[in-house]
């Protein structure tokens, strides 16, 4: 191959004619991999799993058959977070990560020219994801306060009727929750799913899964990458047995590792524990949020994740040198 340039049987072809435009267009998502003394920048978990805890754990990777393939589906999990949060099994989805899910509902839903609402800013991953599958992205910034523009995102709905709305709650880069009575609104009056993403649930004290009893277009993302288990890649789709049903035919199979699994399991069975880790991390973040108040050139933003937005008056390359 030179300079993009291939031969294939006897051909010479420009390897980008068989890329489509849109993954073409984009410059791909990268993890800045700087070396640092304290890294923030994932928002993960600065807890890893106490000592007495981790020896459990061997324990129970131990009997991890690594030469048959993981359980399909996951069943045993999913179990348990249906009892967790007291809903059918029927109800949850396993991914790999949430972002799993996310190309799962943009594979599984309409047609390629479906759109997908996405406010601005929030995570990247909705839009990437919806790109890479071949949607069309509507991004509706927000208002002054943060908050979900409601007269914008229904003007789009009402134009472009997508097959997907995707709010993130609380909101990643602001780290605040919208208004209840503006998201009911928009499930309430959109033509497609809505699917409120609450990675950074555990830590506003806020859920919305009492709403989908009431409401079948709503779907819930939820994931253990936020506190304490990152590096297992485990997400989950929780909404009506009907729409899982659906998206499951999209999962693809073994999908979720057995070592994996065991670890999501040993979770569940030890979420006191992470629970504690999570109050910890509320208790500091509050700290923080006063501290950063007393800074004169630092506006901080209240926070219902475990990050804090804020604003300054210095510019980008002073801070980050400070």
């Amino acid at each position: 191959m030179i300079n993009g340039i291939w031969k294939a049987r006897g051909l010479y072809m420009d390897i980008k004619t068989l890329i489509r435009k849109e993954v073409l267009d984009q410059p791909g998502y990268r993890v800045d991999t700087t070396p640092c003394r304290i890294k923030m920048d994932a928002m993960e978990s600065p807890f890893t799993i106490p000592s007495h805890l981790k020896e459990q754990l061997s324990e129970e990777m131990k009997k991890v058959p690594l030469n048959r393939y993981p359980e399909p589906g996951a069943p045993v999990i999913r179990k348990k977070f249906a009892k967790h949060y007291g809903v059918d099994a029927e109800m949850i989805m396993i991914g790999n990560g949430s972002d799993e899910l996310i190309q799962t509902l943009c594979t599984a839903l309409v047609d390629s020219s479906s759109a997908v609402i996405v406010p601005l800013p929030t995570f990247v991953m909705y839009r990437i994801i919806a790109i890479n599958t071949g949607r069309t992205v509507i991004e509706v910034p927000l208002d002054g306060a943060f908050d979900l523009d409601l007269d914008a995102i229904l003007t789009h709905a009402a134009m472009k009727s997508p097959a997907l709305i995707f709010i993130s709650y609380p909101n990643n880069p602001t780290g605040n929750c919208f208004s209840h009575d503006k998201i009911k609104t928009i499930i309430e009056k959109a033509n497609g799913i809505v699917v409120v993403d609450e990675a950074y649930g555990s830590f506003s004290g806020n859920t919305l899964v009492p709403w989908l009893k009431k409401y079948d277009n709503l779907v819930i993302l939820k994931t253990l990458s936020k506190v304490g288990l990152a590096a297992m890649r485990i997400g989950f789709l929780i909404g009506a047995p009907q729409l899982i049903h659906e998206f499951d035919k999209v999962r693809l199979p073994y999908n979720i590792n057995s070592l994996s699994q065991a670890s999501a399991g040993f979770y569940i069975d030890h979420m006191d524990t992470f629970l504690n880790q999570t109050k910890e991390i509320i208790q500091s973040r509050e700290a923080l949020f006063k501290a950063l108040r007393k800074i004169d050139c630092v506006k901080p933003y209240p926070s219902k994740a475990n990050f804090i937005f804020f604003s300054c008056d210095l510019d980008t390359d002073s801070v980050y040198e400070g």
